[in-house]
């Protein structure tokens, strides 16, 4: 697994051993983060929360890609760890804020995140339950996007969120949601 573009681009990251986390592809992620640069333009200055994060992967990437600041939360201590040294390895300390904890857990946020990406355990349905309490306790505002991975025959749909858009890569589908108003 490795930064697939920006200023940590090329760089390895490592993954938390077992099978309790599974780490997003490549592929995958380089399929994401062109659909999200397409919409956003750029990463640069954004507050992005890593939900469900696992190694880290999703939010370094959008640290390499210029965002200011990441929230990575996750539940696993192995996954933690793994996160924590990716976080050391590239010198992102200053730009990252790790939290040991279950995302049905948070509280209420200070300000609306700019990009929420969530990678859920496979067909849970944790992504759109997080997503409702997100919605609720404002961590998603009117300019927020929202990525979430999950199994290619899942469907994530959340009361107050719109589709904008859903692609599948081999076992995963990738959907872009946004705040109706």
């Amino acid at each position: 697994m490795r930064i697939i573009a920006g200023d940590w681009r090329g760089r390895k990251l490592s993954a938390p051993k077992g099978d309790a986390t599974r780490p997003t592809g490549d592929r995958t992620r380089e399929t994401l983060f062109s659909m999200l640069a397409s919409r956003l333009g750029t990463f640069e200055g954004l507050k992005v929360a890593d939900l469900f994060a696992g190694s880290g992967a999703l939010g370094l990437e959008a640290l390499s890609r210029g965002a200011a600041h990441c929230l990575f939360v996750e539940q696993d201590k192995a996954a933690i760890d793994a996160i924590r040294a990716n976080i050391q390895t590239l010198g992102a300390r200053e730009r990252s804020a790790v939290q040991h904890g279950s995302v049905l857990s948070l509280g209420p946020a200070k300000e609306p995140y700019d990009l929420i990406l969530l990678d859920p355990p496979y067909d849970t349905g944790a992504g759109a339950v997080a997503l409702d309490r997100m919605l609720r306790l404002g961590w998603i505002g009117p300019a927020s996007w929202i990525a979430v991975e999950t199994g290619a025959k899942e469907t994530v749909e959340v009361k107050g969120l719109s589709l904008d858009a859903e692609r599948k890569v081999g076992k995963a589908k990738l959907t872009l949601l946004t705040r109706v108003d």
